[in-house]
């Protein structure tokens, strides 16, 4: 399997035998393997280890193993601890999508930071399966069911060769120890669902499924290849860039493809325009200038004979602190801070620029910033969380609106949005005992 790992990377043709390579390893038997066969083929490597806290002290006790295992390859040992859960809460993304971003931006960083040529994961053959079925379940496009790339910009899969049984081979002839994640045999997250349920249901229809499925996926790859010269195509003949640097669509080229909402589908990709959002556009196509689409990055215009696509100003992530003795604040905003008692006879009915907050429940310093994408609240009056961009849509809220509102945080948590609603986990209760006054002046 060493000669099949060589064979392997050698075919990827970008790798050299002296590159640095940065190996993310979980402590599970597939990522450990690799790092035993990296080692026989006497690459130069470190590993990387990300501790997700989310199965205790066996979370820990796997950091613990995989540094052992590096003191013992004697490589450098890179480890990093995420509060997995309340980011993922945070972002209002589920939990395995919130690990995946997290391991590979903090991969990342680290392959820069210490100057290692490639990031590599232990993805084998039958993770192309699951991957597969987790796309198509999430709603993609073609490109989605081609699989797992063995080279994505600076992320390498080498044992796509290797089915899951030859790896599981391997490690029992070499007698490799690793820690068994108990949690890969419950069905709680998607792939172990598709892992455990779905693929077993279709090798009972066909016992060659998850051959005949990797076909596939070079079939679709193939003709992933083919689509993706017909989009150049269109792309060169309906886009261009107008003398203040926009792009723009030429409305008169655009008419004339077919299908027209798969061909501008691929041509928004990049500036992250869903699909609901293209077929909005499709259908105002023969509508009056001047109508806006958003995405989270871009917004598009219909002129009379082009659509053009500006970038939306970055928001800014300065921050400003509230010091607990503050009482005066000038920026980013003119507040003015007090403390009282709660008394009986409080008036509660204030204007939208004053915010009377449960003190008790705060921990300095608060935190003055611009919104962010994913960022959401419990508004005033309200049961549930809400998404502040969703909370923008509800209430009309202009992209100049957007641009200029600022939330006072308490942590992670928003408290309020200044000067237009305050969160309802921080509002004055018969239990207050002590009230922040904040006026926006």
């Amino acid at each position: 399997m060493v000669e099949r790992l060589i064979e392997s990377i050698a075919s990827l043709r970008l790798i050299s035998p002296n590159d640095r390579l940065l190996v993310g390893v979980s402590g599970g038997i597939d990522s450990v393997v690799l790092v035993d066969l990296l080692l026989k083929a006497r690459f130069n490597f470190a590993v990387a280890h990300c501790n997700f806290k989310l199965r205790g002290e066996e979370s820990d006790k796997d950091e613990a193993f995989v540094k052992k295992l590096a003191e013992k390859c004697k490589v450098t040992y890179f480890v990093q601890s995420f509060d997995t859960r309340r980011i993922a809460s945070h972002a209002g993304v589920s939990i395995e999508m919130a690990a995946r971003d997290l391991r590979y931006a903090w991969f990342e960083k680290i392959r820069l930071q210490h100057h290692f040529d490639w990031i590599f994961i232990a993805h084998h053959r039958d993770d192309q399966a699951e991957t597969f079925f987790l796309n198509l379940a999430r709603g993609t496009g073609i490109s989605g069911l081609t699989g797992m790339s063995a080279i994505n910009g600076k992320v390498v899969r080498p044992l796509l060769f290797s089915s899951r049984k030859e790896i599981e081979s391997y490690a029992a002839e070499n007698n490799i120890t690793y820690h068994e994640d108990e949690t890969n045999a419950q069905t709680e997250f998607h792939r172990n669902k598709i892992r455990h349920l779905v693929i077993p249901m279709m090798e009972e229809i066909n016992p060659a499924f998850r051959k005949g499925l990797i076909d596939t996926l070079h079939h679709l790859h193939d003709t992933f290849l083919i689509y993706n010269q017909s989009v150049d195509r269109a792309i060169a003949h309906v886009v261009r860039c107008n003398t203040r640097g926009e792009i723009e669509l030429l409305l008169a080229e655009l008419r004339l493809l077919d299908p027209l909402t798969s061909y501008l589908f691929e041509i928004l990709k990049p500036y992250h325009f869903n699909g609901d959002v293209v077929e909005e556009i499709v259908n105002s196509l023969n509508g009056q200038p001047g109508k806006q689409f958003f995405s989270a990055t871009h917004r598009a215009f219909l002129d009379r004979e082009v659509i053009i696509i500006q970038k939306l100003p970055q928001a800014s992530f300065d921050q400003f602190y509230l010091e607990e003795d503050c009482s005066n604040l000038t920026l980013p905003l003119k507040l003015t801070i007090s403390t009282s008692k709660r008394l009986d006879n409080l008036c509660l009915k204030t204007s939208t620029k004053t915010a009377l907050i449960d003190r008790d429940k705060l921990q300095f310093p608060l935190i003055l910033r611009k919104w962010q994408l994913g960022d959401f609240f419990q508004p005033l009056g309200m049961q549930g969380m809400k998404k502040l961009s969703d909370f923008f849509i509800d209430e009309k809220f202009s992209l100049s609106d957007k641009e200029n509102v600022w939330l006072l945080t308490n942590g992670v948590e928003i408290v309020w949005i200044v000067g237009v609603r305050l969160d309802e986990r921080y509002k004055i209760t018969p239990e207050t005992r002590s009230v922040l006054t904040i006026t926006l002046d």
